[in-house]
């Protein structure tokens, strides 16, 4: 019988890790799906019976070297793809956590080619390279007063 690549039938839960550290937030620029080559928060899959600040951690270490304490959820949203005949390529709830900076600078690992710190000014400037959800992110967390 031939096995047909297929989405999963419920939707994958993961995290995005935003690290805010003197005005700029933590990046990565992604080398797989979803929003592969685009710039992007660090994060990943969640693990099976791994609490959300558990998984944000570890993926944020796993990506970035960067070590930061998950404080609370920010954000949940969809991120949705379909084939071009509409069928399900996959479906991800990604849980965005508010992440207190400890240690470490970062370097790409895991699922970055790359990952660096950035202030709002060179998010704007990269504006369509950015994934949408973050630009989101970004504007809200580094946007006038809202800087830690």
């Amino acid at each position: 019988m031939i096995q047909m690549n297929r989405a999963p039938s419920l939707p994958t839960a993961a995290v995005s890790c935003a690290v805010v550290r003197e005005g700029q937030l933590l990046m990565i620029r992604r080398l797989n799906p979803p929003n592969a080559g685009r710039l992007a928060l660090p994060g990943g899959k969640i693990e099976h019976a791994e609490c959300l600040a558990d998984a944000a951690e570890r993926e944020l270490r796993e990506e970035t070297g960067v070590i930061a304490k998950a404080r609370e959820p920010f954000t949940a949203v969809d991120i949705i793809e379909r084939d071009e005949a509409g069928g399900l390529r996959f479906h991800y709830v990604v849980v965005v956590m508010r992440m207190e900076w400890k240690a470490g600078e970062p370097v790409a690992g895991d699922d970055a080619s790359h990952a660096c710190w950035m202030d709002l000014e060179a998010i704007a400037d990269a504006a369509g390279d950015v994934c949408v959800t973050t630009a989101k992110v970004a504007m809200h967390l580094l946007g006038a007063g809202n800087q830690r």
